[in-house]
């Protein structure tokens, strides 16, 4: 009587919990340095050591995986509107070091990526960085919900100078000269006043 090898198992790996964290890993891996265009559900799955079919299982399709990543994985607007809401007349240097600071943290520089790199071709993402930028201005006057808009894309514009092109001046600088540079700025767009 000969032995029976045992059929390898696909699909799902035993624990859900830690196989739903390894595709968001692996999602956000991928997004980050892909875009959304770029990540491929088979990809997020050859990288999580999964079925391509557990993703849909857990997240149903690419845009909800995405949002998930994106939402689970990040304290951001929690950070953006805390530095916001501070004392206005330091609110330029608060916003500003607060914002360059989630692009050079490990836990928030990736999503940033993520959404920067998928805001081009995926709504979803588009919306998604929209929330961020205009954290807590929805409620507010339409000239303080201008003055934001101009704040955050202004410090959009030199984090993706420094983090995605890494254009060398701004690239070159550290992170407290950089402030330095640009929290001026960002005071005038959020009080109309110079500090």
């Amino acid at each position: 009587m000969g032995t029976t090898t045992p059929a390898r198992r696909t699909g799902r790996r035993t624990g859900d919990s830690g196989t739903r964290d390894a595709i968001l890993d692996a999602a956000l891996a991928l997004f980050a340095e892909r875009g959304y265009d770029g990540a491929s559900i088979r990809a997020i799955a050859s990288a999580a050591g999964v079925d391509p079919a557990l993703i849909r299982h857990f997240f149903g399709d690419k845009d909800t995986l995405f949002a998930t990543v994106v939402a689970d994985r990040t304290a951001i607007p929690g950070i953006v509107g805390r530095a916001i809401g501070g004392d206005p007349a330091t609110a330029g240097r608060a916003v500003t070091d607060a914002y360059l600071r989630l692009w050079e943290a490990p836990a928030t520089r990736p999503v940033l990526l993520a959404l920067v790199r998928s805001a081009v071709t995926s709504e979803r993402a588009a919306q998604m960085l929209r929330e961020i930028l205009l954290t807590h201005t929805a409620q507010a006057d339409p000239d303080r919900a201008r003055r934001a808009t101009l704040a955050g894309t202004h410090l959009l514009g030199v984090a993706v100078a420094r983090h995605v092109v890494h254009l060398p001046p701004i690239a070159d600088l550290t992170h407290d000269e950089l402030v330095d540079e640009v929290a001026p700025t960002i005071q005038r767009y959020l009080t109309g006043t110079h500090r």
